[in-house]
């Protein structure tokens, strides 16, 4: 019998090219795009920061981490690099291009891995500790038959809208809409072989799987402050800049139309797909069995709920809430939450079994995110330009910004898979252009930012898709048939319905001087 560690030993007796090759096939990258993209990140580094001048208006320092951010861009969006190594080594860059000042011969340890020790990130690895311990607990499963169960979901209609109550409570417990994808992918698989293979039937299972997978996962990952990685890295960024209080409860009820958007996406999926009317034989019945076959709900799934409940109160009650029972930040209280959850004996299994289920590249690429966006502040370059992008703007109304900003955005996005990554390079600009333009900085952000979740053209786009996708139950181009009407309804809907709740709740984008109502 093979050793456990043959599978991830190259036994290749060629030359160095053929030992790398092989080696990045065996990991299931292709040697070719891989390498490209890393000399593509270095040659692309190099030219910004050693070859080019230093353009008008742009600091020495701006232009270094603008090296830095063109670099984490195309490793980003090549994956030469595991997405986690590219945000931890930014911080490194910063340092060896001097990208913010250094004090004497001591370089700025705080500054370049500020975003390692924000409140965002503790509340982060909190909900991540948290997903882990409930997928260990299989209560995700249990979470997502009994929604279903209890709805006696029998057509593809209500399987979907099933599916969007369960996405709705796993953001609260799951973080990461790619965590959240994966988490469903076993259970709407289990749905979707209950159906047959007529061509009606197989459109069916396409829109199950988008809609369920994809939409459902990133839309209610924005109303759940912990639910979407962006989130983090815009409340960071408002934060720095004033605007406190914008807590848990706060920011649900800033996001709380968009659960409405839905309804938009599941009509024109219905209409796109055809599958009105489409019944799965034996769904409910077997909804049911599957469900009853978990059984009573264990002590450990009890305990789990008892201390997730616990930490959900002191988010909720913090600063900014209705109820404020505590003055600690989200960071605190996460941090107090991972102290309760691996309290001895409170669950039946070992640290390693969370660490293995712990998504720690994701956690890492958020703090070199955020360091990032900092960076990109302090050194100037995010003002810089926001001023390039306002002389094409010039002119122009608030929703006619909006609109340029939004569809220039979903441009960008084509190349682009981590919906983390492309924030991170856009908020900070987005922030410091809007009283250029006249705009309010918060709700400005917030809109153009939103709609990046929202890029449903290719399913390279977002990890959730990338994840759907692997389903083999839609090809490339049914995606992007069914998501560039997607995309139009997302852009329609942020100016037409937040926009307007926006300044309903005190916050008119058309308005810079709004006064801060949190």
């Amino acid at each position: 019998m093979a050793n456990a560690s043959d599978e991830t030993v190259n036994s290749c007796k060629g030359g160095l090219g053929t030992y790398i090759s092989e080696n990045l096939t065996l990991c299931g990258q292709s040697p070719k795009t891989t390498w490209l993209g890393y000399a593509l990140a270095w040659a692309a580094f190099f030219l910004i920061y050693k070859v080019l001048p230093v353009p008008e208006g742009l600091k020495p320092e701006g232009m270094s981490v603008l090296a830095i951010l063109v670099w984490a861009s195309i490793m980003w969006v090549s994956e030469a690099m595991p997405v986690g190594i590219t945000g931890i080594s930014i911080p490194t860059l910063l340092i060896l291009t001097k990208g913010l000042p250094w004090n004497g011969n001591n370089p700025p340890m705080g500054q370049v891995f500020s975003g390692f020790t924000t409140h965002e990130v503790w509340l982060c690895l909190f909900a991540f500790f948290a997903g882990a311990i409930i997928q260990l607990l299989k209560m995700d499963r249990r979470i997502a038959l009994a929604i279903l169960d209890k709805i006696r979901a029998n057509n593809v209609g209500r399987i979907i809208w099933g599916m969007f109550g369960v996405n709705i409570v796993l953001a609260f417990l799951i973080p990461a809409a790619n965590a959240r994808a994966a988490t469903l992918m076993p259970v709407i698989q289990g749905i979707t072989n209950l159906l047959g293979d007529t061509p009606q039937e197989r459109e069916a299972k396409k829109a199950i799987v988008i809609q369920s997978m994809v939409y459902g996962s990133m839309i209610c990952g924005i109303f759940i402050l912990t639910g979407h990685m962006p989130n983090l890295i815009m409340t960071g960024i408002f934060e720095k800049n004033g605007f406190q209080n914008l807590g848990y409860f706060n920011w649900m009820l800033l996001q709380l139309p968009y659960l409405g958007m839905f309804g938009l996406t599941q009509w024109w999926i219905r209409v796109h797909f055809k599958t009105g009317g489409v019944i799965i034989a034996g769904g409910h019945e077997q909804i049911h069995r599957q469900h009853k076959e978990l059984g009573p709900m264990s002590r450990s799934e009890w305990a789990m709920l008892a201390a997730f409940g616990l930490v959900g109160i002191l988010f909720m009650t913090g600063k900014g809430s209705p109820l404020v029972l505590h003055t600690y930040q989200l960071g605190v209280v996460g941090l107090v939450g991972i102290m309760i959850l691996f309290i001895p004996g409170l669950f039946p299994f070992k640290w390693k079994a969370v660490q293995d289920r712990t998504i720690w590249g994701t956690f890492l690429l958020l703090g070199g995110a955020i360091t990032m966006t900092d960076a990109m502040t302090k050194s100037g370059l995010a003002g810089w330009l926001a001023e390039i992008i306002h002389h094409m703007v010039l002119g122009m109304n608030w929703w006619q910004t909006l609109l340029v900003l939004m569809f220039g955005t979903q441009v960008l996005r084509i190349g682009m898979l981590s919906n983390v990554a492309a924030v991170a390079m856009l908020a900070p600009i987005v922030f410091a252009m809007a009283p250029k333009v006249g705009l309010h900085p918060v709700s400005f952000t917030l809109l153009v930012c939103n709609v990046d979740t929202f890029a449903y053209l290719l399913p390279t786009q977002i990890t959730a898709a990338v994840i759907a996708y692997g389903t083999g139950t839609f090809s490339t181009a049914d995606y992007a048939k069914a998501g560039w009407v997607s995309i139009l309804i997302a852009i329609a809907y942020t100016v037409c319905v937040m926009a307007p709740w926006y300044a309903f709740l005190g916050m008119p984008v058309w308005n810079p001087g709004a006064v801060w109502p949190y």
